[in-house]
């Protein structure tokens, strides 16, 4: 089950970078109003995929799929 949570935040972060992507493209190439709808809905996608993604980490948190860790700072070597 591990996995699939894993698997699941690896596409969804993959999925963001790639509306990002085509956000990107959009706004360079600006060619009228076409293109601002096109940047707005991809923007949105990405709001709308970062948003299922945190949904998704705080489900799998809860449910007890992954667990965080703490960071235990690291005493200074002399």
């Amino acid at each position: 089950m591990d996995s699939l949570v894993g698997l699941l935040i690896v596409c969804a972060l993959a999925a963001v970078v790639l509306s990002l992507g085509t956000g990107l493209f959009h706004l360079s190439r600006g060619q009228g109003d076409e293109d601002s709808r096109k940047l707005a809905r991809a923007l949105t996608v990405r709001i709308a995929i970062s948003l299922a993604l945190f949904a998704l980490l705080m489900i799998a948190w809860y449910f007890g799929l992954i667990a965080p860790h703490g960071l235990v700072p690291v005493a200074p070597q002399r």
